[in-house]
């Protein structure tokens, strides 16, 4: 019976051995919502939204000791819509948002392999550098858009969704991405996608590299993104964004300013945006945010030009859950009459150049 025995304690102790040493988290968060739009091809629409602060995502992530302070790293994350419980994009969407494994090194950064976010939006949107007002209170309305159909990106649902790719919204297949850990407050990154051409390692690829140096209440960053699309010249020509952004903490206050370019390396279409915002914290509870950005085309996209400002006001009503309120206004110009209607992301286009949009939400994280 002691024999016996042996074989069930030693499988009963491995996984407690396992467990031990791994760690996997669920994670997640819900928008919803009410929106006002004062103006979808030419008519106001109310409407119950939701994924606009944030994005409704539920995901995987997960880490496992090797030792030596090496650790393998996974993530899963798919968003879906909580109003009719929908994969997004479609049925086929699962892990869309990313999906990735690595390794990673105490001290020294990490290396991962699968469909992840480029460097747009992790050195210029999200933590530690937040410069972009989109992540803090701007949500999906603030990203870029506006009367910029015409820059014509390949796999967007408008053509120039979030066209500077700051929103997190365009993530790399089949790519390689390096992150440094942060030394003396300096931080880099680099990007490879695989274009899978045969016979071409440029063909249909991406490149995209990043730096963030903080310190103290201080934060910089910048970034650089290129995607080829097999719809432009066959993939050897594609979308390239830059961009930079200074935040600065005055006590309660956290301002930022960005700058982004994107240019269609085919047809020359090129929109440049300059962005200045802050959030203010009443207390532990209340926030403010305000941002303006200006973005202008050049002769390609024959001049046109737009103009939004954006507020939010925020209540937590703990850590993981926050009601807010905002409201977006967007006018536009251009060389071409009726060329240039208003179009805030998130929303449809605007018989006319003016756009405003008023939301109540409610967004929970776990």
């Amino acid at each position: 019976m002691r024999h016996a025995l042996i074989p069930l304690a030693l499988a009963t102790a491995l996984p407690l051995s396992v467990h031990a040493q791994s760690n996997v988290t669920l994670f997640g968060m819900l928008d919803v919502g009410i929106s006002y739009v004062s103006n979808e091809s030419g008519h106001h629409n109310i409407k119950a939204d939701d994924s606009i602060w944030t994005p409704s995502i539920w995901g995987l992530r997960g880490t496992e000791d090797l030792g030596a302070g090496y650790k393998a790293v996974f993530e899963l994350a798919s968003q879906f819509s909580v109003n009719d419980g929908k994969g997004i994009p479609g049925p086929s969407a699962d892990f869309n948002r990313q999906a990735f494994v690595g390794l990673s090194k105490d001290g020294l950064g990490k290396l991962t392999f699968g469909q992840q976010y480029n460097l747009m939006a992790d050195f210029l949107f999200f933590p530690p550098a937040r410069i972009d007002g989109t992540f803090s209170y701007g949500g999906l309305y603030n990203m870029r858009h506006g009367p910029f159909a015409a820059l014509g990106i390949p796999n967007n649902p408008t053509g120039a969704f979030d066209f500077d790719q700051t929103g997190g919204t365009s993530r790399v297949s089949n790519s390689v991405k390096l992150t440094s850990e942060s030394f003396g407050g300096l931080r880099v990154g680099a990007l490879y996608g695989f274009g899978e051409a045969p016979g071409s390692a440029s063909t249909g690829n991406t490149v995209g590299f990043g730096v963030n140096y903080l310190r103290g209440g201080f934060a910089f960053g910048a970034a650089y993104n290129e995607t080829k699309y097999a719809q432009l010249n066959n993939g050897r020509d594609g979308i390239r964004n830059a961009g930079a952004g200074i935040g600065q903490q005055f006590g309660e206050l956290f301002a930022s300013v960005l700058y982004t370019y994107t240019r269609n390396t085919l047809t020359g279409a090129t929109v440049q945006v300059a962005q200045i915002g802050g959030m203010y914290a009443f207390g532990p509870a209340w926030r403010l945010g305000a941002n303006y950005q200006y973005m202008k085309g050049n002769a390609t996209l024959d001049h046109n030009r737009a103009q939004q400002v954006t507020g939010v006001l925020q209540y937590a009503f703990s850590k993981r859950t926050t009601a807010y309120l905002e409201a977006v206004g967007q006018w536009t110009g251009g060389d071409v009459a009726g060329g240039h209607n208003a179009w805030i992301n998130g929303a449809g286009p605007a018989s006319s150049t003016t756009q405003v949009i008023g939301r109540i939400g409610l967004q929970h994280m776990f």
